[in-house]
């Protein structure tokens, strides 16, 4: 295998999103190689080389660890997964198959509003799971997407980085995951909250395929999209 492959995007207009699907069921990422397409993808971003790219995947089973993880929020025993210690804020959670994990490449607006960044990705989580019909909250000081109950359930992680002005990492969504990966960690460092999925909580089956084209269209609209562009740009092999 000789990693993933990032193809020349700039033909595209610069008022469109460019949405890259780089694995998903079989096809899953190993935490490391999407890690180096990022940051591929972060310099061609960086240069205006390409316009605005969103990469979306299914990951193999990871633990990653923000800036903020602290030894308690770290695996118990054996975690069954590499963990792997990122550059992104936040602290330690999973990734892997049944979640949808989305990496927006994009250069932020003049002045840079981090927080207000956040805040659209949280939206557009919020407007996902309202039209599969799942009703969703955020909490003050805790960054992503709830379910609110006793206690609230997580259902949406967000973590990002910005460097030179351009956004990495980025938010992932529970779909029909296996929760029991959560067990093992304290969850974005938060010791009285739980986990869910989307699956769970609807009380039928739902994909990472069903939730894709949702999550592009909310996408779209609150990055001001007027467009969006389907690029397979990320491949293995060849």
């Amino acid at each position: 295998m000789s990693g993933l492959k990032l193809a020349h995007v700039s033909d595209v207009d610069v008022r469109e999103l460019v949405m890259v699907h780089a694995g998903f069921g079989a096809a899953a990422v190993p935490y490391l190689d999407g890690w180096e397409l990022q940051k591929r993808t972060h310099a061609l971003r960086v240069d205006d080389a390409i316009p605005d790219t969103v990469l979306l995947l299914e990951h193999q089973p990871v633990y990653t660890a923000g800036k903020r993880t602290e030894a308690l929020d770290r695996p118990f025993g054996d975690p069954g997964a590499p963990v792997v210690d990122v550059d992104r804020g936040g602290k330690i959670t999973w990734h892997g198959p049944g979640q949808l994990t989305g990496y927006p490449i994009i250069r932020l607006p003049d002045p840079k509003d981090v927080v207000g960044y956040v805040r659209l990705l949280e939206r557009m989580m919020m407007d996902v799971c309202a039209e599969l019909g799942l009703h969703t909250v955020t909490v003050e000081g805790q960054s992503g997407l709830w379910v609110p109950g006793t206690p609230n359930r997580k259902i949406g992680s967000i973590g990002i980085r910005v460097a030179r002005g351009v956004t990495m990492h980025g938010f992932m969504l529970n779909c029909d995951n296996d929760m029991s990966w959560f067990d093992r960690i304290i969850p974005c460092g938060i010791r009285d909250a739980g986990s869910t999925n989307l699956s769970r909580e609807l009380g039928r089956d739902v994909s990472v395929a069903e939730v894709v084209p949702i999550v592009e269209r909310h996408l779209a609209g609150v990055l001001g999209a007027e467009a969006t562009v389907h690029r397979t740009t990320a491949q293995f092999g060849a």
